[in-house]
This record gives structure tokens, C-alpha cells and sequence, in this order.
């Protein structure tokens, strides 16, 4: 099937053509003829299905012919909300391409940045919005963004924005739409939360599914490796000189986890950068340039600040810490492997980790491949290290305290 038999009209046809893409993917084929004909859509796919174009096409195709709204008169007819900054960008980014040979403009706000270009954007007048939850309710609540207008909604990695919380002010947002919008959902899995909602909020949707959540690319060589978890940093010091080259994504539980690894590995003289949910806007979207730019070839990130960015041509994904939610697992070992390319996922495992191993594999069916052979290995019987206080007694000599002093005396308070 080709973009045309979509019915696709021609200046879309050459933005795609000058993307590079020369054939719909499956998401896309399923999903484009559902949202041209104003169905209300629940598509489960995982990043990298090329599930942006999938909304993207067919909305900029109709509101085609409504482009030629003078600049002042243009409304907001599109609206896309997604839960983090950096995937918003990249749907915007998305929507400018696509957009190229049309006169429909698109904008992008989220928080974390000055709100006054986005203001001004917006009085200019868009046709598309891209927002995350909290800016585009303030941008209302001044009165600068009107959903007056809104035909369609879509509601991008809606798992991801349940899970952090943006419940509420998703339910509020689609309430400020108008009644008759369309509504398209876009979620990687869909657990019980996802369902609750759709059904609360979309009328009688065609439900899309690529690959089912647990599938994992068969071009993805899996290695896990048993280290103890005192020695996770020598082990990819190790892999890092003798096994591992090119681009690599490292993903690590926790902001402090991120931040230590990349001081370790800067003090090595490797090429690093990183991104969390600390570091501003500014310094999470030059993280990633350099990496896509090659001025770094290894970027740490925490799950939540990575999920969504499209990165290509990675050779391998490192999991530095498991993920405790096996569907998260096979999210960042996606991410290599893309478009036919083969990649390799390297998953360091602690005692207290074992279990994470267990229903990863129940999930992807797949026995994940063990690499004994490392200079850090696991003790078979090592249990989870239990975290003690370290306090001792006192420096000072024993038996300071008279005899009288120890026996439990009635005080008077």
C-alpha cells in the first residue's frame, strides 16, 4: 500500500515523499482511513510505529480546506496534548514537516519555558496546538487559548500521562473541547486506567492494535548479566571498552542514579550527556541535539524523560537499573533495532533485581540470554542487600556512665 491509496492530497503527498517515507507503516495504514472518516479511534502502539504520522496526516488533510483562514481569523481546530516537553517538540516538529506545502500553522507550548513567545504565537492564530496538560490550562485560564473550536483531540502516550498524574486535568481539557470533537487516543499498552477513561470520554471508538505490547524486535540480540549491585558501574566501565560501541542509550532509575554514572563516565573520558526531570528545557533538548549531532555518543536518562524521543540508528540500550514494569522494558529496547536495523540491549541484573528478570521474560516470552562470562558476577546464593543504619556506639570509652546512672531511675519530668 502506498501513501496515495490513503487518499492523501498531493501537497501532503510531497511533504512525506521529502521525509523519506516511501510506504504507510501498519499503524498508519490502519489508522489514517478511520480518523478521515471522524471515527473516534483507541490505537495501542509502541514508540517507533510511526504513530505521529498516523494522527498528524490525516488531521493536517482535514483541515485542509479550511487553511486559508486570514492569520487573525485561524482557530485552534487540533488539538494534540501530550505528557512531556520533548514529545511535544518532536510532534511539532512532526506537524511544521508535514505541513510544509499547506498554509495550516501549528504551535507548540509547554512548561518549563517563558510563556510570552507562546502567547504571542498564539494571538497570531494557529490552526494545531501541541501542549502539555499544566501550560495549555493556564493558557486558558488567561484567556489565550480558546477550545472553542476544537474538532479534533488526541490524547498522545495516554498510559504515560495517567501514570503521572495528569488525570484530571486531561478530563478537564477534553470538557473545554466541544461536544461534537473527535477524540483519537494513543497509548502504548492500555491498562485498566486507559480503558476507564476511553470509556468515559470517546463515543463508540475503532480500536487499532500494532503488535501486541509485549512484542520485541527479533533484530534485538537481549543480554542480561547478574552483578552485584556495588558493581554495576565496573561492569559497564568494562562492556563500555571492550564490548559496546556507537550510540547508547543508558537508562537508570532515579535523577541522582543519572547524574552519578555521567560524572563517573565524563571522569573516564567518555562522551556523555543526560536528561531528567530536573534539568531544564533548555539543557534536556541540547542533551539531545549532541547526541543526534554525534557530539556525545552515550546518553543516560531516567524512563519518564526519555519516553517518546525518537532517536535513530541507536546500536544499543543499556538497563543499568531493571525496570520494575516489564511493558517499560520492552519500551527502552525499542528503541534500538528501529526500521530494520539490528540492535543489542544490555540489562545488568542485582540480587534484589531477580524477580524484575522473571516477569520481563513471563511478558516478552522470550528466555533473555545470560552472559556469565564478565569479571563481576553474581553469587547465585546473593541475597538483597538489606540496608543498615551505620551508626555505632560511641567513640568514647566504654563504661563512662556510673553504675547508678545506668539503673532505670524514676525521673521526675
Amino acid at each position: 500500500m502506498s501513501f496515495k491509496d490513503l487518499q492523501l492530497n498531493r501537497p501532503l503527498l510531497r511533504a512525506i515523499a521529502e521525509t523519506g517515507y516511501d510506504e504507510p507503516t501498519l499503524v498508519q495504514e490502519k489508522t489514517i482511513p478511520l480518523v478521515l472518516n471522524k471515527k473516534d479511534v483507541i490505537v495501542s502502539a509502541q514508540t517507533g510505529t510511526g504513530k505521529t504520522a498516523a494522527f498528524a496526516l490525516p488531521i493536517l488533510q482535514l483541515l485542509y480546506d479550511k487553511q486559508d483562514a486570514s492569520k487573525k481569523g485561524k482557530k485552534i481546530r487540533a488539538l494534540i496534548v501530550s505528557p512531556t516537553r520533548e514529545l511535544a517538540i518532536q510532534i511539532g516538529e512532526n506537524f511544521k514537516n508535514y505541513s510544509t506545502y499547506t498554509n495550516l500553522r501549528s504551535t507548540v507550548v509547554y512548561g518549563g519555558a517563558s510563556i510570552e513567545p507562546q502567547v504571542d504565537a498564539l494571538k497570531k492564530g494557529v490552526d494545531i496546538l501541541i501542549a502539555t496538560p499544566g501550560r495549555l490550562l493556564d493558557l486558558h485560564k488567561q484567556d489565550i487559548a480558546n477550545l472553542d473550536y476544537v474538532e479534533t483531540l488526541v490524547l498522545d502516550e495516554a498510559d504515560l500521562m495517567l501514570d503521572m498524574g495528569f488525570i484530571d486535568d486531561v478530563k478537564k481539557i477534553e470538557r473545554l473541547c466541544t461536544k461534537e470533537k473527535q477524540i483519537l487516543l494513543f497509548s502504548a499498552t492500555i491498562p485498566y486506567k486507559v480503558e476507564q477513561l476511553a470509556n468515559t470520554i470517546l463515543k463508540a471508538p475503532k480500536r487499532v492494535e500494532v503488535a501486541p505490547n509485549s512484542s520485541t524486535s527479533k533484530n534485538i540480540n537481549q543480554l542480561l548479566y547478574y552483578v552485584p549491585k556495588a558493581n554495576k558501574i565496573e561492569l559497564c566501565l568494562h562492556l563500555l571498552r571492550n564490548t559496546i560501541k556507537g550510540s547508547i542509550l543508558i537508562f537508570r532509575r532515579t535523577k541522582y542514579g543519572v547524574e552519578k554514572l555521567e560524572q563517573t563516565l565524563l571522569k573516564n573520558g567518555y562522551k556523555v550527556d543526560s536528561i531528567h526531570g530536573d534539568k531544564s528545557q533548555n539543557l534536556r533538548q541540547e542533551a539531545l541535539i549532541n547526541f543526534k549531532s554525534n557530539k556525545v555518543n552515550i546518553l543516560i536518562a531516567t524512563d519518564v524523560a526519555a519516553r517518546g524521543i525518537d532517536i535513530n540508528n541507536l546500536d544499543a540500550v543499556i538497563n543499568f537499573d531493571l525496570p520494575n514494569v516489564p511493558e517499560t522494558y520492552v519500551h527502552r529496547i525499542g528503541r534500538t533495532a528501529r526500521a530494520g536495523n539490528t540492535g543489542a540491549s544490555y540489562s545488568f541484573c542485582s540480587a534484589d533485581e531477580k524477580s524484575y528478570v522473571k516477569t520481563i521474560q513471563q511478558l516478552i516470552q522470550i528466555q533473555i540470554d545470560v552472559i556469565d562470562e564478565h569479571p563481576y558476577p553474581l553469587d547465585p546464593k546473593a541475597k538483597p542487600m538489606i540496608h543498615k543504619s551505620k551508626k555505632t556506639g560511641s567513640k568514647h570509652r566504654k563504661g563512662r556512665k556510673s553504675e547508678a546512672s545506668k539503673k532505670k531511675k524514676k525521673r521526675w519530668y
